[in-house]
């Protein structure tokens, strides 16, 4: 097998740092690893990260097992760390920043749940079938949405805040100009210093939609700056990161209970409906699509809101099975 030149678990690379990968794992990453120069490069950037990590910054004794295992590195020797930070690329640190936000979230998990044997030096919130709503240690205040979940440390003593998040949520962070705050979710990674915005991840795509202040999404070496009325979506495929601005509020139902429709197209409508309520609306004429709507839906039924679109547009309804056909 080739490996030169290409993607790496970033997991399973932690667990090959923290000791804990298996025999036939150590294989493939030592394997990775001596593929090419561009790989061991990158296995680099991560030992660094992980040799370099204040250990008095992650609020851990020196009896536990991330000390065991820092020790453990660091009878390994290491290449030439001076070298490589003046190598360094500001697109480059970027895609480190994710890292350190994605090796500190394993930490937790690892050292924590696994080596502390149940103590608690961080938090995990699963929203499981109901929206639930958590203010953290810094003041910033998360709403998940239903089959969400957030860890978070139960301190923010870093000199960023680091969370991940899997499903959706809404954010309200705190201002701190000092002290970035980070989210990792799946292989985005979104940073504000202090704004309002949605975060949405499912089957594989990333929506980051913000309604005040700035908000800067990356992905490996791409990144972008959103600012209030933008979204980017972001998917397995790679690729640059590509903004727009969105009409209406058809993003925050879970936690209103209204659809804000402002000139809006009807092919997102149908897809928030879709989504709300679990529905299998399409459009079966392609012209249809662009129609602006501008209203808003509150506390009505899937029945009444296609109701209200068919009258507006004067749309046919075909109702066959479970499918709702727009004609």
């Amino acid at each position: 097998m080739n490996n030169a030149d290409t993607n790496m678990d970033d997991d399973l690379v932690v667990k090959y740092l923290a000791g804990e990968a298996s025999p036939a794992e150590v294989l493939l990453v030592d394997e990775w690893v001596a593929a090419s120069e561009n790989n061991r490069k990158i296995f680099n950037d991560f030992k660094l990260i992980w040799d370099q990590s204040p250990i008095t910054e992650r609020n851990v004794n020196k009896d536990d097992a991330f000390m065991r295992l820092q020790n453990r590195i660091k009878r390994t020797p290491t290449a030439s760390r001076k070298t490589i930070i003046k190598k360094l690329k500001p697109a480059h640190w970027i895609g480190l920043a994710a890292s350190v936000v994605l090796i500190c979230t394993v930490l937790w998990l690892t050292f924590n749940h696994v080596y502390d044997n149940g103590s608690v030096s961080f938090v995990r919130i699963d929203s499981r079938n109901k929206v639930r709503t958590q203010t953290l240690p810094d003041g910033s205040v998360i709403t998940l949405n239903a089959r969400s979940t957030i860890i978070y440390p139960y301190k923010f003593t870093s000199n960023f805040r680091p969370v991940s998040l899997q499903g959706e949520a809404f954010f309200k962070v705190a201002p701190n100009k000092a002290k970035p705050f980070i989210i990792k979710v799946n292989d985005v990674t979104v940073r504000v210093v202090g704004t309002s915005f949605n975060v949405k991840s499912r089957n594989g795509k990333t929506v980051v939609i913000v309604e005040t202040g700035i908000v800067k999404v990356i992905k490996k070496q791409n990144s972008i700056d959103l600012n209030p009325g933008e979204r980017v979506i972001v998917t397995r495929s790679p690729g640059t990161l590509s903004k727009e601005t969105i009409k209406g509020k058809l993003y925050n139902y879970y936690m209103t209970r209204q659809l804000v429709c402002d000139h809006t197209p009807l092919r997102e409508v149908v897809q928030a409906l879709n989504d709300i309520f679990g529905a299998h609306i399409s459009i079966a004429n392609k012209q249809l699509e662009t129609l602006p709507i501008t209203t808003t839906f509150q506390g009505q039924s899937l029945d009444e809101i296609v109701g209200v679109i068919s009258d507006t547009f004067k749309i046919t309804v075909v109702r066959k099975n479970q499918q709702i056909i727009f004609k």
